[in-house]
């Protein structure tokens, strides 16, 4: 399986795992009553009333996913999921090699993309334990922000790659896809900034859950695209 095919392969893998698992274990939250008497009752923190939460912004991520018996799901699947970005961006390297003829250079955004995959471990593995120290809430948000902020700059260089060079790869890429992974990432850019303000506010909670459930899945769609931008054959 030559490089091309392995990055659609692991770009639709990490589009579709993080995806399931989460609406899993949301749809798990909100219908709780399904498991009562049976050895997966739902911790009463995990618990929530019907939402959807890409819209009204009900619960939040971490809630949905941090509790018993969510964090069944949720943990192996971002592991798993960090994993998959850890070869991705290998992969995304070795071609960058290939497609510039510098064999022993590695890219920036091999840097970043690791980085970001090992905050998400780090996060995953973390997330639900609690510790009564500043320190630790403070590192617990740092890992968060990490993997959001690494994550947006390894996509923004790729895609700046990939941009400088889209004559040279017209044959094996779909080019208005490109330009449509441009602008998800720039409107990824514009948000987390934008956003800033309103997460270090005390209050607007609906609207920073929303926030939190739409940018995942802004995130993980930059996956669907790169499945899309790499033609089949």
């Amino acid at each position: 399986m030559n490089e091309y095919k392995k990055i659609r392969k692991i770009s639709i893998c990490i589009f579709l795992i993080p995806v399931i698992s989460l609406n899993l274990c949301l749809f798990v939250a909100t219908n709780y009553l399904l498991f009562e008497d049976t050895i997966f009752v739902v911790d009463q923190l995990g618990r929530s009333g019907f939402t959807i939460p890409y819209i009204d912004g009900g619960v939040s991520i971490s809630r949905t996913a941090r509790t018993y018996p969510t964090y069944l799901i949720f943990k192996p699947a971002m592991i798993v999921t960090a994993i998959l970005l850890i070869n991705y961006w290998i992969i995304n390297n070795r071609v960058a090699q290939k497609i510039s003829g510098t064999y022993n250079k590695n890219y920036l955004f091999l840097f970043f993309g690791y980085a970001s995959a090992i905050f998400l471990i780090a996060h995953t593995i973390f997330l639900g334990i609690k510790f009564d120290y500043d320190l630790y809430k403070f590192f617990r948000r740092f890992v968060l922000v990490g993997f959001i902020l690494f994550e947006i700059i390894a996509q923004s260089l790729l895609v700046f790659f990939l941009f400088k060079r889209k004559n040279k790869i017209q044959k094996l890429v779909n080019k208005n896809i490109l330009f449509l992974k441009i602008a998800l990432v720039f409107i990824l850019s514009i948000v987390a900034i934008g956003s800033i303000p309103i997460l270090i506010d005390s209050g607007n909670t609906h609207f920073k859950h929303a926030l939190e459930w739409n940018y995942f899945m802004g995130v993980v769609t930059f996956y669907f695209l790169t499945f899309l931008f790499w033609k089949k054959n």
